[in-house]
C-alpha cells in the first residue's frame, strides 16, 4: 500500500507531496479490497516533493525504539534541561518514510541520528508530562535534512511541529494521526528563511506554545508567530524531530533540550 504512486521534484526538499501522495494510495488500496495490504514495515519510495505544498498531507507511522541506559527516575521535573548524557526512558519516538529506521544512540553527551536512506523523518516525543504554556528550545548541529520541535502533541488531537532545514527552508505544521500508521500534516507557514545558511545545520531553536499562541526562534530572535487558532491545540507533550532528505548519510546532533515556563 505504501509503494505505488510517488512523486518526484527536484526543485524542494519537504514532507508535503510524499504526504499527499500516501492519502492517493489510501484511496486506491480502499477500491482494491482484495488486495492484501502489504506489511507495516515496508516503508515508501523517497521522494522529493514539488515547489508548493498541499494544503494537507499524510505519512505513515512506524514505531522506532529510542536506545536507553537505565530506569527512569522515580519523578521528572515539570521544567528540565536534557542533557543527553543519561537515559532515554522517557522518551518514545516513531518514523515516517524512508526505507530503514535511523539509527539513534547517545554520544559524547548528545542525541545523534544517523540516516542512511533518503526521505525519511524521526520524532522523539518527551512522555512524562503535559503542558498548555511551555517554551522549548535546543542546540543543534548537521550539515544535511532537517531538524525541529514539537509542542502539544496528543495522538487524538494532533501537535505543532517547528522545522528549519540544510537548503534555507522552514515550516511549521500541524500535524494529526488519522489512524493506527497515518497522519496529516497541513502547513501553517512555510518558505525560506535569510537567517539560514545553505548547508548547516548548526543553530539554536526555539518553540513556544501557549494555548493559542505560537512563536517560533532561531538563534534566540523571534522568527515567526503565525496564527493557529483555527487548530485549537490548548495543551500536550513536547518532542524533538529531524529528517533526511536525498543527500545521505545524513547526521543530526542535538547537543541539549530545554524546557522552561514562558
Amino acid at each position: 500500500m505504501r509503494l505505488a504512486f510517488f512523486i518526484y521534484n527536484s526543485t524542494m526538499n519537504s514532507k508535503y507531496i510524499f504526504i499527499a501522495s500516501f492519502i492517493g494510495i489510501l484511496f486506491l488500496s480502499a477500491c482494491s479490497a482484495s488486495t492484501p495490504a502489504p506489511a507495516q514495515t515496508v516503508l515508501p519510495t523517497p521522494i522529493v516533493p514539488s515547489q508548493t505544498p498541499p494544503k494537507t498531507a499524510t505519512a505513515t507511522l512506524t514505531s522506532t525504539p529510542v536506545p536507553t541506559a537505565s530506569e527512569v527516575p522515580t519523578v521528572i521535573p515539570m521544567y528540565f534541561s536534557e542533557e543527553f548524557n543519561t537515559d532515554l526512558n522517557a522518551w518514545e519516538s516513531f518514523q515516517t518514510g524512508g526505507t530503514n529506521p535511523p539509527i539513534v544512540k547517545l554520544e559524547n553527551e548528545s542525541l545523534r541520528i544517523d540516516f542512511s536512506t533518503a526521505d525519511t523523518w524521526f520524532y522523539a516525543v518527551h512522555t512524562a508530562h503535559e503542558y498548555s504554556n511551555v517554551s522549548i528550545s535546543a542546540s543543534v548541529n548537521g550539515l544535511s535534512g532537517s531538524v525541529g520541535l514539537v509542542c502539544n502533541y496528543s495522538e487524538e488531537n494532533g501537535w505543532y511541529e517547528f522545522n528549519i532545514a540544510s537548503d534555507r527552508t522552514y515550516s511549521i505544521l500541524f500535524g494529526q494521526r488519522l489512524a493506527d500508521g497515518v497522519a496529516k500534516y497541513v502547513p501553517i507557514a512555510n518558505g525560506v528563511a535569510d537567517i539560514l545558511e545553505s548547508g548547516s545545520l548548526n543553530y539554536e531553536i526555539g518553540l513556544m506554545c501557549d494555548e493559542n499562541n505560537l512563536k517560533v526562534f532561531i538563534n534566540g530572535v523571534l522568527f515567526r508567530s503565525p496564527d493557529i487558532t483555527r487548530y485549537d491545540l490548548t495543551g500536550g507533550k513536547i518532542g524533538v524531530t529531524a529528517s533526511s532528505y536525498k543527500e545521505i548519510p545524513a547526521i543530526i546532533l542535538f547537543n541539549w533540550v530545554k524546557v522552561s515556563e514562558q
